[in-house]
């Protein structure tokens, strides 16, 4: 998994039901480690006061080290994560060159042996193979600290599609935890601290106060307790205390693959915003802005139902099968209890908001496994894709830039586009998203790491620079310049190429893509080319996947014998049904064979 913003909390929203609170001056800064968050952390752990505040300073100084690390470095890693027990960040890395560069920044090295490319290739085919769906596969994504993508199961929904699906991902080397539960979307009616209600329907809680670039107000929670259009929202129960509107337009509620989060408009009067976090008779915590959660974090939610609780990272971006087709990516996992009427409540790390109550078990209970864990929405997300300010104590005084983008690269062409990719900055309160220049000019603006400029003339050399921005409004130097040339025009010719190397290694597959912005319809015969090096051409099968999930086989495995394949190869595939060109089509290589090495250099298609 799977981001304008200023920073906020969970929105106390007091005065009637919802514990909005009236306008007052800004309190004084908070401090580095608010005594709920100690307190909760220390009942979670099992520390004293004093060993929790250790465990948190050290969990700062982690951060802060994490968005130090020099470019070599980050280029290197295969995910990184803070080690508690040490007390120090962990990077993972593949050589022991690159395990010294770490160890030389202060930070701890694993060596490891899968890159996070490799990671990343693996967790995509998990999600092809997963599709809309698998009885009793809950959650799949890459575990950072054991160098592996996981699949959970619960095991007393498994069928025979499971036991096949479970062969499959088997072959890929992915690790399979099964379960006896599984988490689920959390509602319910326990009319106790700051719930909202979304019409006549069950409580959920509020999340983080946010305003507009108009200044007007609102509030972010669950995608799932808002999926009504222009739902009136209350703050008490019997359609009482009426607080605004929930998803105004139909377009402010997401609950499905991109994420689970949801905006409610604050239009009635007497409600006002407030910075200051509900936490059930702990000591009062204030918002003072937003952060990413890395695996290792502590970390704490206030929630309508289980109130205020804390407990440990244990996955980030990791997916969520809810079953009836309903699955949500990039969802971070935790150790901490949560129950129903939680749903959309406000996660922290620290005093910094970090994310959405989303899901998590039926019943608390102790030492958790996946199918017990609570589940959240990273909150950078929801800011980001609504341009949403969070209300914070210190409203936007940030002054500090991000670092500029990294390793900018383009990763393919047409006639009229480029696609673009590049590193992720970093920022001491969170990066919201990137403004990528086509010279002097803003082509496009976007939240993740990667974009394609359209609109351009054929045969044409461009030089394209991004640059990072945060909450507040500061912008980062500009990366280094990435050239690139459309390709020639040529009567209409639509082809498409990635030139990536990736590794193909033993009985694992390969899934490389390339998004395509084409209108209409793929041709009736696509043409694909593809460069390869291989040591036993016999031992690939490779599939064409277009962008609604048709699979077309250009090459079986299978033969006696092993002959190397050096070179280029075209495959012409007759498309027996209407694939959109749009989109984002892959070629998945496959290696059923021991003993291999090769690499995929580059592929194409003509659409």
């Amino acid at each position: 998994m799977r981001r304008l913003i200023s920073v906020a909390g969970v929105a106390a929203l007091a005065a009637l039901g919802l514990g909005f609170q009236p306008a007052q001056a800004a309190p004084p800064a908070p401090p580095a480690h608010p005594q709920a968050e100690v307190d909760g952390v220390a009942a979670a752990f099992g520390l004293s006061a004093d060993q929790a505040r250790t465990r948190l300073a050290a969990q700062d100084d982690a951060h802060r080290l994490a968005a130090a690390l020099p470019a070599a470095v980050r280029q290197q890693s295969a995910g990184e994560w803070f080690d508690a027990a040490a007390g120090k960040l962990t990077v993972a890395v593949t050589t022991p060159a690159a395990a010294d560069q770490v160890r030389a920044t202060g930070a701890a090295a694993q060596v490891v042996a899968r890159s996070q490319a490799e990671l990343d290739r693996t967790d995509a085919a998990v999600r092809a193979l997963v599709g809309k769906g698998v009885p009793g596969v809950y959650g799949w994504g890459v575990d950072v600290r054991n160098n592996e993508v996981g699949v959970s199961v619960d095991r007393t929904k498994k069928t025979a599609v499971t036991e096949s699906f479970l062969s499959s991902v088997k072959e890929i080397g992915v690790r399979i935890t099964e379960t006896t539960t599984s988490p689920k979307q959390q509602s319910g009616t326990i009319q106790t601290g700051n719930p909202w209600w979304p019409g006549s329907e069950s409580n959920c809680s509020v999340g983080f106060p946010v305003t507009d670039s108009s200044g007007a107000k609102h509030f972010l929670t669950a995608g799932h307790c808002t999926n009504d259009s222009n739902q009136a929202a209350y703050g008490a129960s019997g359609q009482q205390n009426k607080v605004g509107t929930s998803n105004v337009g139909g377009t402010h509620s997401v609950n499905g693959q991109e994420g689970d989060m949801g905006l409610v408009a604050v239009t009635e009067a007497g409600w006002n915003l407030s910075a200051s976090v509900n936490t059930w008779g702990q000591p009062a915590v204030t918002l003072s802005g937003a952060a990413e959660a890395m695996v290792g974090d502590s970390v704490c939610h206030s929630g309508n139902t289980s109130h205020w609780q804390c407990g440990e990272v244990k996955y980030t971006h990791k997916s969520a099968d809810y079953g009836n087709g309903l699955i949500i990516g990039d969802l971070t996992w935790t150790t901490a209890c949560s129950l129903g009427g939680d749903s959309g409540g406000g996660w922290l790390l620290g005093s910094k908001a970090t994310g959405l109550h989303d899901g998590g078990p039926s019943q608390c209970v102790q030492n958790p496994s996946d199918g017990d864990m609570s589940l959240f929405q990273p909150v950078i997300e929801a800011l980001n894709k609504w341009q949403l300010s969070l209300v914070t104590s210190g409203g936007t005084g940030d002054t500090t830039a991000p670092s500029a983008p990294g390793n900018p690269r383009s990763t393919g062409t047409t006639s009229s586009s480029v696609s673009l990719a590049w590193d992720a900055s970093t920022d001491n309160t969170g990066v919201t998203g990137y403004d990528v220049y086509n010279g002097s000019a803003l082509a496009t603006s976007v939240a993740g790491t990667s974009a394609t400029v359209s609109g351009l003339n054929p045969d044409t050399a461009y030089s394209f620079t991004v640059k990072a921005k945060d909450a507040a409004g500061n912008a980062s130097a500009a990366s280094a310049a990435v050239s690139a040339r459309t390709q020639a025009g040529g009567g209409g010719s639509r082809t498409l190429t990635n030139d990536t190397d990736y590794a193909i290694r033993d009985y694992q597959q390969v899934l490389s893509p390339i998004s395509s912005t084409l209108t209409g319809s793929a041709a009736a015969s696509i043409g694909v080319s593809l460069t390869i090096r291989h040591t036993c051409a016999e031992d690939l099968g490779i599939t064409l996947l277009d962008p609604k999930g048709k699979a077309y086989a250009l090459k079986y495995s299978g033969g006696s014998t092993c002959t190397p394949w050096s070179g280029a190869r075209t495959f012409t595939v007759p498309a027996t049904a209407s694939s959109p060109a749009a989109g984002k089509w892959q070629l998945r290589v496959t290696d059923y064979g021991p003993g291999d090495t090769g690499t995929l250099d580059a592929w194409s298609i003509t659409l």
